[in-house]
């Protein structure tokens, strides 16, 4: 038995933050990791897909643009620039500065054995028992949810953890799922060469964002090869020398490689939940300070994926600093601020959760689509305007196709929600991050002049399409 103030349980970037956050505080933290310190992040998702599609979408960017006609991609350049960036499945640095920080790491598989308690069993089969004087802090994340029909095993498929770390290229890549790393993979694989198949359950693609930006993306993945079959499941599946997938539609599909890309389930399954009256491979959900609910005491603490408030890294490293904040202050007796924006608050998880699809086009969201505020019966004027329009836009990338969106409270005169579909939209997302947890009225965002040309002037465009409409597009209307 060893004894920790703190327990951390999963060092992915939102474990390490919780740790880094209470080690700072002066509490004596050990965190605990079963694969490579650093998380499905740095490894498998993140920066591995980012650095796959970093080329492919400069690429694509560069053959529109006068004077440049690029050569194809250097397929293994890509594969070792995409080695390079997932730190070649090492984790020695991440080590380093988990050492650096005056953070304990113990490698092995961790799980609860009651209250304020982990057991953590090693490579070798030695138990370790940790226990904890403040909290443990469950930060294990998700994994890959495969469908359960039809049985998939036997073919092998890939999961987001193949399709990142792949290293050929298939000739034929069949993908299942229309979220984003459907989307992203496609892209991807697509640039380097495979011939790519979506096959989607929906009638469009990723569902969750606005419909004009999630068309772009389906627009643009046609046009660069990629088959879309929608409002399609697969029936039944065999592999021999490649892969066979029977089509609700009567078709058959053939590929080298599937990709099951059919959304995430939480790494809870052997978390030894039920040793403290939850269950296991159950969702850890929590109040706003990530106090999981349903457990006795105040002590154990779910934060990032895992409590399925928001399957963002950033998000999840967000949640971790008002975590880390909540425990240190609760083990030195301090009073909390429950208040919205506080910071004990996780406010943002519910109003302000930005993300980034990386596709050509990009799409950058944050805050309400108009879907959710018709699900939540709110009401918001809604702003369009053509990205393709700004002066930033011509000089960014000829015949440039993009679209931007705002909602905003008519009472209050202040933005709920942002959504710019189109290239290089990714970087004008923290301003619409800042107008809406700042609740910046519009009367005041006509003062913050964006520089001529750059895709920002798009802002303005929005302000004088709002002013100048009689009668803007209400939902309900």
């Amino acid at each position: 038995m060893r004894i920790f103030d703190v327990v951390v349980i999963g060092a992915g970037p939102v474990g390490e933050n919780v740790a880094d956050r209470t080690t700072a505080a002066g509490l004596d933290t050990v965190i605990v990791e079963s694969e490579l310190a650093g998380g499905e992040c740095s490894y498998w998702a993140c920066e591995p897909s980012k650095a796959l599609l970093r080329p492919a979408l400069l690429h694509a960017e560069a053959r529109g643009m006068p004077g440049l006609n690029p050569d194809p991609l250097d397929v293994a350049a890509v594969l070792r620039h995409r080695d390079r960036m997932s730190g070649h499945w090492n984790d020695q640095s991440q080590v380093r500065w988990l050492r650096e920080a005056g953070i304990t790491l113990v490698r092995g598989h961790g799980r609860l054995a009651g209250p304020r308690t982990v057991e953590v069993t090693g490579a070798d089969g030695a138990v370790l028992r940790l226990s904890a004087r403040h909290a443990v802090a469950v930060c294990t994340g998700t994994r890959a949810a495969l469908p359960p029909e039809p049985d998939f095993s036997a073919l092998q498929p890939w999961t987001s953890r193949e399709a990142t770390s792949a290293t050929r290229v298939p000739p034929r890549l069949a993908i299942v799922g229309g979220g984003v790393v459907a989307v992203e993979m496609a892209t991807a694989w697509r640039a380097l060469g495979s011939r790519v198949t979506l096959v989607v359950r929906e009638p469009g693609l990723l569902p969750r964002t606005e419909r004009f930006a999630a068309d772009l993306v389906a627009d643009a993945l046609r046009a660069s090869g990629v088959e879309l079959r929608f409002d399609t499941t697969v029936t039944a599946a065999t592999r021999t020398d490649d892969v066979r997938l029977e089509l609700s539609d009567g078709e058959v599909l053939c590929a080298d490689e599937l990709l099951l890309a059919t959304g995430r389930a939480p790494r809870t399954d052997d978390l030894g939940l039920e040793t403290v009256g939850l269950r296991p491979g159950s969702w850890l959900l929590s109040d706003d300070t990530y106090a999981v609910l349903g457990v006795t005491g105040t002590w154990l603490y779910a934060v990032g994926d895992v409590n399925q408030r928001a399957l963002l890294t950033h998000q999840g490293k967000y949640q971790a600093r008002i975590a880390g904040a909540v425990i240190s202050d609760r083990a030195r007796h301090l009073p909390l601020d429950r208040g919205p924006w506080s910071p004990h608050t996780g406010t943002a998880d519910r109003v302000a959760v930005p993300q980034v699809v990386f596709t050509d086009p990009e799409i950058a969201s944050v805050g309400l689509t108009t879907a959710d505020a018709a699900n939540q019966g709110r009401d918001v004027d809604i702003v369009d305007y053509d990205l393709g329009l700004v002066a930033g836009a011509h000089q960014h990338s000829p015949g440039y196709v993009g679209r931007a969106r705002i909602l905003l409270d008519p009472a209050r005169g202040t933005v709920l929600g942002a959504t710019f579909a189109g290239r290089g939209v990714a970087e004008l997302l923290q301003s619409a991050t800042f107008a809406i947890t700042g609740e910046i009225p519009l009367d005041r965002l006509w003062h913050a002049v964006p520089a001529f040309p750059t895709l920002s002037e798009v802002w303005l465009r929005l302000l004088e399409t709002y002013r100048d409409t009689a009668a803007p597009l209400r939902t309900g209307r």
